[in-house]
């Protein structure tokens, strides 16, 4: 008989390409992954691991049963979704995970309703950026993940998972106030072609957003500056450092020395949750959205 937890080991080093990424993922010391593997090798009486370099591969046998892993833990999964969803309680673990802005825009509210209105669930979060928190989804690291597209330019999302979108974020320009163009109603993106900008560091997807956008318009831009964090973002514009983009989500309070103005053509983002379609019945999941869905409406953006 093969045990559920060692094939779940099994599945979590096919996915994550390293004993310490399945070790990360399943939250255990990279030594438990390789006693566990050790046991499934002497169960089923292959080889399933073998050296690469200083790493591990899987051997032919292991690919092998990992894809069936991967077909039972799914299975599992469904099993598990039908019964809380035949015992329609929100109970259990639900771990979610969201963008910056999100996790302070969103999840005070939700994770208060949450407690409030079901007590008996245990929710754990984690700040991801959007392609990060789809692929932990994927994965089964987290349950549900909070994500976002550019107007212009959709995240991909891979087939098998579920969505529902929370809202729509506006997006306007900060500009330090002392900035000649305060004060006005609205911006064009074009008027800001010579400007220092403040970004997202590179390779992140706001940050691909942004250069392409700009140079969609005929604008090669100036990056001055790199930070992840939004109010940081805001903090170099108001030394007067340089423009940024100011999503409209979880921005508040607002630092003095800087002053937004919307862009004209409105320029936004929709924000959603993404999760395993297999697991679309379980009431925490359903109850989760729910409250995300409540609180992008509340929340005024």
């Amino acid at each position: 008989m093969l045990n559920l937890e060692r094939l779940r080991t099994l599945d979590a080093l096919s996915r994550h390409g390293s004993v310490s990424g399945a070790a990360e993922g399943l939250h255990v010391t990279t030594s438990a992954v390789s006693q566990q593997m050790a046991k499934l090798e002497r169960e089923v009486g292959q080889q399933l691991l073998a050296k690469n370099g200083r790493g591990v591969r899987l051997t032919d046998a292991g690919l092998l049963l990992a894809d069936h892993a991967a077909r039972i833990l799914s299975q599992v999964e469904l099993a598990q979704a039908d019964l809380e969803a035949q015992r329609g309680q929100v109970v259990g673990e639900l771990r979610l995970a969201a963008f910056p802005t999100a996790v302070r825009g969103l999840f005070p509210v939700v994770l208060r309703a949450l407690r409030a209105e079901h007590p008996a669930l245990r929710v754990r979060t984690r700040e991801l950026e959007p392609e990060f928190g789809i692929n932990a989804v994927i994965r089964g690291d987290m349950d549900l993940a909070v994500v976002l597209d550019w107007y212009n330019k959709p995240l991909p999302v891979p087939e098998g998972l579920a969505r529902a979108v929370i809202l729509d974020d506006p997006v306007d320009v900060a500009l330090p106030e002392d900035h000649p163009l305060v004060g006005r109603d609205e911006i064009d993106l074009e008027e800001l072609a010579d400007e220092p900008w403040v970004a997202w560091p590179e390779g992140e997807f706001c940050h691909e957003w942004l250069i392409y956008t700009l140079r969609a318009k005929g604008i090669e831009p100036h990056i001055a500056h790199r930070a992840g964090e939004h109010h940081t973002q805001l903090a170099l514009v108001a030394a007067g450092l340089g423009v940024c983009i100011a999503p409209r989500l979880g921005r508040d309070p607002m630092p003095a020395g800087v002053r937004t103005v919307p862009v004209r053509h409105r320029v936004q983002r929709t924000v959603y949750a993404v999760w395993r379609a297999d697991a679309d019945r379980r009431p925490s999941i359903r109850a989760a959205v729910e409250a995300l869905g409540a609180a992008g409406s509340a929340c005024g953006a």
